[in-house]
């Protein structure tokens, strides 16, 4: 039960929104130096996922479990530009 996170200079490629039950994570891209703001179940999975500089919302409940949930959800919905542009079919330039 792998899935493949997109790093792009050791963030995430763009702000995304994961969500499992009554727990809402926000993950949203920081520059070089920020480090990882976020509580100890997101910075648990962002850290083994190689994400570097990250900022991080919750809403809804605090249960470990659903946030980890959560953020795995996040974690998966994330496209590079050029996936973004294929599923689109459209050419960048």
């Amino acid at each position: 039960s792998l899935i493949r996170v997109r790093v792009v200079d050791g963030t995430i490629p763009h702000p995304v929104t994961g969500r499992f039950g009554a727990a809402k994570i926000l993950l949203i891209p920081a520059v070089s130096g920020t480090g990882i703001i976020a509580g100890a179940a997101v910075r648990a999975v962002v850290e083994v996922a190689g994400v570097r500089n990250l900022l991080t919302k919750s809403f809804g409940t605090n249960n470990p479990i659903n946030v980890v949930k959560a953020t795995f959800d996040a974690l998966s919905r994330l496209r590079t530009r050029e996936e973004a542009a294929e599923l689109r079919g459209v050419t960048l330039e």
